[in-house]
């Protein structure tokens, strides 16, 4: 990945200007995966697959794309909430290289068609696979963590369909039950 010049925004990220700082669990968990995976590698893997530049927009860097779809794994994230996280975390940002002072996150369609886009190649499986391989030969364990997305959606207060009939897909919790 190539590292431009910095502008004030990215600047004020990294500037140390806040009096307290504490180094995060996330931050800790970005630093590992930023030293020991071999991106390169992994991109190789995609690259044959990754839209060229030519006609229409040209297509966001492999790597970039690359380390979002391993936040969105490794967060479990959906493309809507990973994109409002690169734009609320400043360490979610650094690493995956994006400076909010000049250009913006990629949206989330752009996630989800980069998501399809390993999905219709049969290549997560095999991602995957070789990065579960390096973090063991490098004697890591792998766990889940979980962003809490804090969507609200509508959704009908009732069980009941438009034939007033009782939906099976719909349930209904008490509390201590």
């Amino acid at each position: 990945m190539t590292m431009k010049q910095q502008t004030l925004a990215m600047a004020a990220d990294q500037s140390g200007y806040e009096q307290y700082h504490k180094r995060t669990r996330r931050d800790e968990f970005l630093a590992t995966m930023e030293a020991i995976m071999p991106w390169e590698a992994l991109c190789a893997v995609i690259e044959p697959h990754y839209p060229k530049v030519g006609n229409g927009r040209p297509p966001i860097g492999l790597e970039r794309m690359l380390r979002i779809h391993f936040i969105q794994h490794c967060f479990n994230q959906a493309g809507l909430a990973c994109e409002e996280a690169l734009y609320d975390s400043a360490s979610l940002h650094r690493f995956v290289g994006i400076d909010l002072g000049s250009e913006p996150v990629p949206d989330a369609t752009t996630l989800l068609k980069f998501r399809r886009l390993l999905n219709n190649n049969k290549l997560g499986e095999a991602l995957f696979a070789q990065v579960g391989q390096e973090l063991q030969a490098r004697g890591f364990k792998v766990n889940t963590a979980t962003i809490v997305d804090a969507t609200i959606i509508g959704a009908p207060s009732s069980t009941k369909n438009a034939d007033k009939a009782r939906d099976p897909e719909m349930h209904q919790t008490r509390k201590a039950q």
